[in-house]
């Protein structure tokens, strides 16, 4: 079979239904729409979600939840990460950037105690967690809330 002997199963293409074209169309008079009302007015027909003036569901259910407009959200860094750096580094916001351990700025960056810190580090950052704090100092080193 070549490219220009294709051709369409049979019943994948249908020619339109040319309405409102005289009687011997099939569709002609009132054009498939039966006799009167809403629904055969051009422009006729109800609202996405009219339930024909019940109240409808989606005024009937509940509304739930609550998205605080306020909300800080901080891009997260574990402490296991951090011993990619030397001994007596000052680790910053911006050097966790520059290293691709924080993809984009939100409201800051947090420090979380997953894993083993083993080396000795200044790490600066905008929050850090009761147990990174604890194993920074441990391993020697010192945090610094910006």
């Amino acid at each position: 079979m070549k490219l220009h002997e294709l051709k369409y199963t049979e019943g994948a293409r249908r020619n339109s239904k040319r309405i409102g074209r005289g009687h011997g169309s099939g569709w002609g008079k009132t054009a498939g729409k039966g006799s009167k009302g809403q629904n055969a007015r051009s422009g006729g027909g109800v609202a996405l979600g009219f339930e024909g003036g019940q109240t409808p569901i989606w005024r009937r259910l509940p509304k739930r939840g609550f998205t605080n407009f306020t909300r800080k959200e901080f891009s997260i860094v574990n402490i296991e990460l951090l011993n990619r750096f030397e001994d007596g580094t000052e680790v910053t916001p911006e050097l966790l950037k520059q290293a691709g351990l924080v993809r984009k700025e939100l409201d800051g960056v947090k420090i979380l105690g997953v894993g083993e810190l083993e080396k000795k580090l200044t790490v600066k950052a905008n929050k850090f967690s009761k147990s990174a704090v604890e194993a920074i100092e441990k391993a020697g080193g010192k945090v610094e809330v910006i």
